[in-house]
């Protein structure tokens, strides 16, 4: 399941910069491996609780569940790998899991679906909106590119100084910068729960570095330093998608390795090199479908198509929502492609694609709770 990821979700990420021909695909496919197993190691397990325990009720996952759910999501796919239609993930993680749940006689957790639905379906326009704003702003003459572009790499240092990592250690589990460097100094003044003033400011300064840095760059050469960019923002996010995609093949699991008292950390570890494995083998494909079927961009507005990837990811990853980078970052390909019209964007490439996502979703559903009976009946158990 894990390789299925690396091949097929962890790849849109870097796909607007191989569009952008700032970046060779097969450079793209190693940097997606190694930046998403470092994401899965160290903002993994956050999807997991999701995935393993909350979307039924009733019942707790068995080894033959997990087993029938992660097989039934890993050949969809591969099914979407094979055809150069990417497969949401998610949609599949979970119409297997619910199906394999309801085959071992548990109950629809509605209120988690509930709650997963309006998340996803909102994805799509917010990553669009934000695409298509952004784009515009890159596009205005009156905004000089080196403010521009800078401006947002300064907001993106702001958000990643409140990543959860694993290298921050906290006393709720993973910190941030801006906690770490609050804590550092004995905090200041709260602003909104246990957010304080000091690490406000450390965001600010560690935006403002970003933003310094690559009006530097910039200044020097102005296409070089978008490049350079474009490059680092898909870093983040392939880093991103490690984090959220892992605890997709990891959920399931959990049970069976808490019963054995093997560290979490071994868990992450195995779904990180799948990962790695499945981008370096897998993931050429998929890059070169996102990146010049759906709509063809040009360095700017691929930025502009990554922004949202990072944002929407991050929010998924905090509110513990498993999520599809396919469907985060294809949204974000059209709406950054709409600022130059329609015809920037291929309307049977995406009719094609939604069509495949909804299908996936019940008959993953479907197939997972008939190939849980079936290994039942099979196995004995």
């Amino acid at each position: 399941m894990a390789w299925a990821l690396g091949a097929s979700s962890n790849s849109p990420p870097f796909a607007p910069a191989v569009g952008a021909n700032a970046l060779p695909t097969m450079r793209a496919a190693f940097f997606i491996g190694v930046f998403a197993a470092l994401g899965a190691v160290a903002q993994g397990g956050s999807i997991s609780e999701t995935v393993g325990q909350d979307l039924i009720n009733g019942v707790s996952i068995t080894p033959l569940a997990a087993a029938a759910g992660l097989l039934t999501a890993a050949a969809f796919i591969a099914v979407g790998v094979q055809t150069g239609y990417p497969i949401p993930a998610a949609f599949a993680t979970t119409g297997a899991i619910v199906g394999a749940g309801l085959g071992l006689g548990g109950d629809p957790a509605f209120g988690t679906y509930q709650r997963l639905g309006t998340f996803w379906i909102a994805v799509p326009f917010v990553s669009a909106s934000i695409a298509y704003g952004t784009a515009t702003l890159l596009r205005r003459d009156d905004v000089p590119e080196e403010i521009g572009v800078s401006a947002l790499a300064g907001i993106v240092g702001v958000v990643l100084a409140n990543v959860r990592l694993a290298i921050f250690p906290a006393p709720d589990g993973q910190g941030t910068l801006a906690g770490f460097v609050s804590r550092q100094t004995g905090g200041g003044i709260d602003l909104v729960g246990t957010y304080d003033l000091v690490g406000l400011v450390a965001s600010l300064v560690f935006g403002a570095l970003v933003f310094l840095a690559v009006r530097r760059q910039m200044r020097r050469s102005v296409d070089a330093g978008i490049r350079q960019f474009l490059i680092g923002l898909g870093a983040i996010v392939a880093f991103s998608s490690g984090g959220s995609q892992v605890g997709l093949a990891t959920g399931p699991l959990e049970p069976l390795f808490d019963s054995l008292g093997t560290p979490g950390i071994f868990l992450l570890g195995l779904g990180a090199t799948g990962i790695l494995l499945g981008a370096w083998m897998g993931s050429p494909r998929l890059l070169q479908a996102v990146s010049r079927e759906y709509s063809q961009l040009g360095v700017r507005r691929s930025i502009a198509a990554l922004i949202p990837g990072f944002l929407i990811a991050q929010a998924a990853i905090a509110l513990g929502i498993p999520i599809s980078f396919n469907n985060i970052i294809i949204s974000s390909v059209i709406g950054s492609g709409l600022v130059v019209g329609s015809t920037g964007v291929s309307s049977r490439k995406i009719g094609v694609t939604v069509a495949a996502w909804l299908a996936t979703l019940v008959g993953s559903t479907a197939v997972g709770f008939g190939f849980y009976r079936l290994l039942a009946i099979v196995t004995g158990a």
